[in-house]
């Protein structure tokens, strides 16, 4: 993996990118994809739907939001393959998962204990007057995303764009997926600030000229990354970080919130990219990033609870 020196790079940024899960909410990603995957099992089964087929439909969603071509949504990509497990007309799938993570999906989070240092790190980069983008990886809808900066005490209207799957035609650690929100505010590389906790998923940012923070309280690195080349620290020591950092005399002047067409993705793509990686080695790791899918079944694990309390339901 290129690994690209950024510690010294000088602040003037016009966009902050956050992650969201590990970095803006504290979390163990595999205890959260099993505490999501047996909740949402059990809601599918008691609504009627075949368990083996239903968690068949899902891993082949997933897989393919990670390996589509680019030309669709993430949504259509996932429903697609997830259609061919399950039927379309077995049941009324998207009211049923709309329900899900609308009125279900919200309580798996009842036991997180947010940083606020990360709500006051994102108040005060807005209050300096950056564009801010929520990067987290567009294989939820935008309720699920919405619940999930719920739990991290984080005020979703400070940004301009969330990917979702509904918007987003790609996802981290591919290129396409950062040039895609670079197109999205209209800016280069060298305007933005990545911070993610992951040395793959996220800073694959720096590959596009970005600067990058690596947030390192829940940081995920399967790579060996020299800590020494990025900017990095706790989430408090982020937070500190920012109020030093000068206003913002140029933000971006006009973000989009929708998908983007293809033609713009690659042109942003062409105009940035500083490292051309192996896409079909990105779409791989890409397609294993949720790789815990345990059989999905009624019972739920709570997520990581508040000292003091019991784990178990």
């Amino acid at each position: 993996m290129e690994q690209h020196n950024t510690v010294d790079r000088a602040p003037e940024y016009r966009a902050v990118l956050f992650d969201l899960d590990g970095t803006l909410l504290p979390m163990d990603i595999e205890e959260f994809m099993g505490a999501y995957m047996s909740k949402l099992g059990g809601f599918a089964a008691a609504h009627g739907a075949d368990p083996q087929a239903f968690g068949a439909g899902m891993k082949a969603g997933i897989k393919a939001m990670a390996r589509h071509s680019g030309d669709i949504t993430n949504e259509q990509a996932f429903f697609d393959a997830f259609y061919d497990c399950v039927g379309k007309d077995s049941l009324d799938w998207p009211a049923l998962l709309a329900d899900f993570y609308e009125n279900h999906f919200p309580s798996i989070g009842e036991g997180v204990v947010p940083n606020p240092a990360a709500a006051t790190a994102v108040k005060t980069l807005a209050e300096k007057g950056y564009t801010l983008l929520l990067t987290t990886m567009p294989m939820f809808p935008l309720a699920a995303v919405k619940a999930r900066l719920a739990w991290a005490g984080v005020d979703p209207s400070l940004f301009s764009r969330i990917t979702t799957f509904e918007n987003s035609s790609s996802i981290k650690p591919n290129l396409t997926y950062f040039a895609e929100n670079l197109a999205a505010c209209g800016l280069r590389g060298s305007d933005v600030l990545m911070v993610g906790n992951n040395t793959v998923e996220d800073l694959a940012a720096l590959d596009m000229g970005t600067d990058g923070y690596l947030v390192t309280d829940c940081m995920i690195d399967a790579v060996g990354y020299d800590l020494s080349k990025v900017k990095h620290g706790s989430m408090a020591e982020f937070a500190a970080w920012v109020e030093t950092l000068p206003a913002c005399e140029h933000p971006a002047n006009r973000v989009e919130t929708t998908a983007v067409s293809w033609p713009r993705v690659e042109k942003a793509y062409g105009a940035n990219v500083l490292f051309h990686r192996d896409e079909k080695e990105m779409q791989r790791i890409a397609a294993s990033a949720y790789k815990p899918m345990k059989p999905l079944k009624p019972a739920a694990p709570s997520m990581p609870t508040r000292p003091g309390t019991s784990k178990e339901n």
